[in-house]
C-alpha cells in the first residue's frame, strides 16, 4: 500500500517498516528521570544550588578586614533578604542585617561586598535596584 514514492511509503499504514522506523523513538531525559529512589532529582539539586549564597573574594576580604561575623542566624536572615529581593524581581540589592550592609547580585546569589556601620558613612551604594532590611 505505497504510492510509489520511497520517501513516503514506509510511513503509510500497512507499508513495510524500514530499519529506521523499527527503532524505539528517542526522547530527551526529563529532570526527574535520572533520580534514584530516595535521592533528589536533578531539578531538586538545581533548585537547591541556585538558592544558596556564595561570597565573592572581595566580600570575603571585607568580612575579614572589618571583623564582620556571620553566624548561622545572621546568614539565614541574609539569605531570606536575598530571597525577598528575588521574589520582587530585583537584580542587585543591598541587604541590611544587624547594621551590616551586604551588596548582593540577586540573580547570581552572590554577595559582592559587605560594609559595617562604621564604614557605611564613607560609602555610596550604586548600581542597586532594591534595598532590603532583613
Amino acid at each position: 500500500m505505497t504510492n510509489g514514492d520511497p520517501r513516503i511509503g514506509p510511513f503509510l499504514p500497512g507499508a513495510p517498516a524500514s530499519e529506521a522506523t523499527r527503532a524505539a523513538p528517542l526522547r530527551a531525559p526529563r529532570a526527574g528521570d535520572t533520580a534514584r529512589p530516595g535521592q533528589p532529582s536533578f531539578a531538586e539539586h538545581l533548585a537547591r544550588a541556585t538558592r544558596q549564597l556564595s561570597f565573592s573574594k572581595h566580600a570575603l576580604q571585607r568580612l575579614e578586614r572589618r571583623n564582620i561575623e556571620l553566624d548561622p542566624a545572621r546568614l539565614a536572615r541574609l539569605h531570606a533578604g536575598v530571597e525577598r529581593a528575588a521574589a520582587k524581581g530585583s537584580r542587585d540589592a543591598v541587604v541590611f542585617v544587624d547594621g551590616v550592609a551586604f551588596v548582593v547580585s540577586v540573580r547570581n546569589r552572590t554577595v559582592v561586598t559587605a560594609v559595617d556601620r562604621e564604614h557605611m558613612r564613607e560609602h555610596v551604594f550604586t548600581n542597586i535596584d532594591s534595598a532590603v532590611i532583613a
